[in-house]
């Protein structure tokens, strides 16, 4: 079997995951406005696609040519033809999907009206809501010949492109960008009889209705006609941490600017006309390598992930009200529970309060001495960050650790670093090299004249907002060599250069692949033995080489595996000879499946891990990561029997064959189970017993 032929480009896989998320926007079992919503996660993936995976591509190609080896640009140009054309079929996917998904709401009395349906009564509450509210936000871009148009343009943003002709003249272009960012992008037109039926109106339809009142006696036109457009960038503003940094001391000044300066991805209305589409695309300097391609009328569907609901509750999903815990509620504080029993948490099912609580009660209890904790994401109004705050106020030493360079949080986490230096907090931005992803959070308090140690590990963010749709575990626990180890973890950070032991964590990159890899081959030495021997995991991305041959190496020596794979995975099962024991699915559903964990059954001695890292060589070699054990085999079981859960699903997971082809699991004569849903019932009945 080639080389090639054992490992998925993690690219198309990517976009595999990417046509599960389309997948429930077409399941007419999903509620309406869900449905929309999922069709704006969609359109949010894809662009960080673009912004990320793509770009990545168009830079290895671009620094093969520069190397001479030509065979590599070739591989990669074949695998970016590979990704636009998948693209391209997702495309049409996605209007299909969204036209019946309007239609869909239709029957509910909810419609979204494109300009040319709007009679004289709408028309004139349109007009007038943009004259009052919408114009002061908008700043055309005039184009000339002197106009750097790609420098102009904001690579989130969706824009109009307007052409203003005048008879016997060239046409003058301009740009408009929708602001997004000061106004919603969904309007419902107040009623003008019956409340019953729900009328909005697009802020870009708004725009394009009114395009005449921005220009009218600056520029001198018989007609104009505008049509929507967007431009994403490489997200980088250094060179990708996949690609070697030997290449980049090569690279002439002038190749680096270029990596970065030029457009991923331009996609464009599709009845936009021929001279509108070339000189577009001669003033965004879109290149061979670049994905040029025309769609339906509205771009940025990111922004559907918020669409409103203005019918009935059933429009939506049910609540799930999060689970207050008795592990916690049943004690005095946070500590008296810890010190009961190690505390397991999976949000979003248990309440995220818990552990704002923990950090909130370190602030201000007059045992406690220290806290750290380190950042990666945190949500805007953050009332952990508050916390931390309040606990510099009442004499406690607090270090945080963040990480600047979070992708797309890069902005927000230099304003947290600066909010807490300035109150007090010694913040730490971490080693330049490596990307810090752990989620640890260490709480040292006195107890009868000793520091003991309280610890956190989890798979998730410290983030109040995504604790709401992201599924994560949460351990807390006082063992105490768990939590000096933990404590070593923040030394490393700061002092690189020490050398510590982690006999409990598995810590990226000094251990983690080493300790996994050791975990897989102690699965076979007990098959040989004659003892029971399973491997099952949970992770969102499985593309590491290393370790997919590694399991591979088991599956040819019998071991029976199981993985739920959320995003991208590398790995082909079913191969005869090669991967015939491997069984893996995907699940997409109302909440992000984000946990990453690990069950090696060990003979009959189960060893189970929550971690931070995903199964990629980045968090394997390139980032701190923490994998912690659960020791407690009252929560081991829990964490077999949610994941036992999930391969029963019936209505969301897809089976992960070798060509991806994302086929629903089959039901047989099994009842209709949903997982997420039959996971949060699980989890309410622990709490009664």
């Amino acid at each position: 079997m080639e080389s090639t032929d054992l490992y998925y480009p993690k690219e198309l896989s990517w976009l595999a995951f990417n046509e599960r998320v389309l997948q429930e926007a077409a399941d007419k079992n999903n509620p309406a406005v869900e449905r929309i919503r999922f069709l704006g996660i969609y359109s949010n993936n894809l662009d960080e696609f673009f912004r990320v995976r793509v770009a990545d591509v168009k830079r290895k190609i671009l620094i093969a040519h520069n190397d001479g080896n030509d065979e590599e640009a070739e591989h990669q140009r074949r695998l970016l033809v590979q990704i636009q054309r998948k693209v391209v079929e997702l495309s049409k996917k996605f209007d299909m999907i969204h036209k019946d998904v309007v239609k869909n709401l239709a029957r509910y009395n909810i419609y979204i009206l494109p300009k040319n349906q709007l009679n004289e009564y709408q028309r004139d509450w349109v007009r007038n809501y943009f004259i009052n509210k919408v114009l002061r936000h908008i700043a055309p871009i005039l184009i000339d010949k002197k106009t750097d148009l790609l420098s102009r343009l904001n690579g989130t943003a969706v824009y109009l492109y307007v052409a203003l002709r005048r008879e016997g003249k060239n046409p003058r272009f301009a740009a408009v960008q929708v602001p997004t960012g000061e106004i919603s992008r969904f309007h419902l037109i107040p009623p003008q009889h019956s409340r019953k039926n729900k009328h909005i109106i697009m802020l870009d339809d708004m725009i394009q209705l009114c395009m005449e009142d921005i220009f009218r006696g600056f520029v001198k036109f018989d007609t104009l006609e505008s049509y929507s457009f967007k431009m994403t960038r490489d997200s980088e503003y250094s060179i990708n941490d996949e690609i070697d940094e030997s290449y980049v001391e090569k690279m002439s000044e002038s190749m680096k600017q270029r990596l970065i300066a030029e457009p991923v991805r331009v996609i464009h209305d599709q009845d936009m006309p021929e001279d509108m589409v070339e000189d577009l695309q001669k003033r965004l300097k879109v290149t061979k390598l670049d994905t040029l391609h025309s769609a339906g009328h509205y771009r940025n569907f990111k922004d559907f992930i918020g669409f409103p609901n203005v019918g009935r509750d059933y429009l939506e999903n049910s609540k799930l009200p999060a689970i207050d815990t008795k592990d916690f509620s049943g004690y005095n504080t946070v500590f008296d529970a810890i010190t009961a029993h190690d505390i397991l948490l999976y949000y979003p099912y248990h309440r995220f309060l818990h552990f704002t609580e923990f950090v909130r009660q370190a602030a201000f209890d007059p045992s406690v001495k220290s806290i750290r904790l380190n950042i990666y994401r945190v949500a805007s109004q953050s009332r952990i960050v508050s916390s931390l705050i309040d606990a510099v106020d009442n004499g406690k030493k607090v270090t945080v650790v963040v990480e600047l360079r979070a992708r797309f949080d890069e902005e927000a986490n230099i304003e947290w670093s600066k909010r807490m230096t300035d109150a007090g907090i010694r913040v730490v931005l971490g080693i330049p090299s490596l990307k810090i992803h752990s989620k640890l959070c260490i709480v040292s308090r006195e107890e009868r004249g000793k520091l003991m140690h309280y610890a956190h590990f989890g798979t998730g963010n410290f983030n109040e907002k995504t604790a709401k749709i992201y599924t994560d575990y949460s351990l807390f626990t006082k063992n105490q060599e768990m939590a000096e180890e933990a404590n070593s973890v923040f030394e490393l950070i700061s002092y690189p250069y020490r050398r510590f032991k982690f006999q409990h964590l598995q810590i990226s990159p000094l251990n983690a692949r080493t300790k996994i890899q050791s975990l897989i081959r102690q699965e076979i030495q007990f098959l040989k033995e004659g003892h029971d021997a399973q491997i099952l995991f949970k992770i969102n991305n499985l593309v590491d080489k290393e370790l997919i041959d590694d399991l591979y190496r088991a599956s040819q020596a019998g071991i029976k595996i199981r993985g739920i794979v959320r995003g991208m995975c590398g790995l082909r099962p079913g191969i005869k000879g090669l991967s015939e024991n491997i069984e893996l699915i995907s699940i997409v559903d109302r909440f992000l499946e984000h946990p990453r964990v690990m069950i090696f059954n060990g003979g009959g001695n189960r060893k189970v891990y929550i971690s931070s890292a995903d199964w990629m060589t980045r968090n394997m070699d390139n980032r701190i990561e923490v994998g912690a054990p659960i020791y407690d085999e009252t929560l081991q079981q829990r964490i077999v029997d949610v994941i036992e859960i999930q391969f029963k699903d019936t209505l969301k997971a897809r089976q992960i064959d070798k060509d991806q082809l994302n086929q629903y699991v089959k039901r047989g004569n099994r009842k209709k189970l949903r997982s997420q849903e039959e996971i949060y019932t699980y989890l309410k009945q622990l709490e009664q017993k």
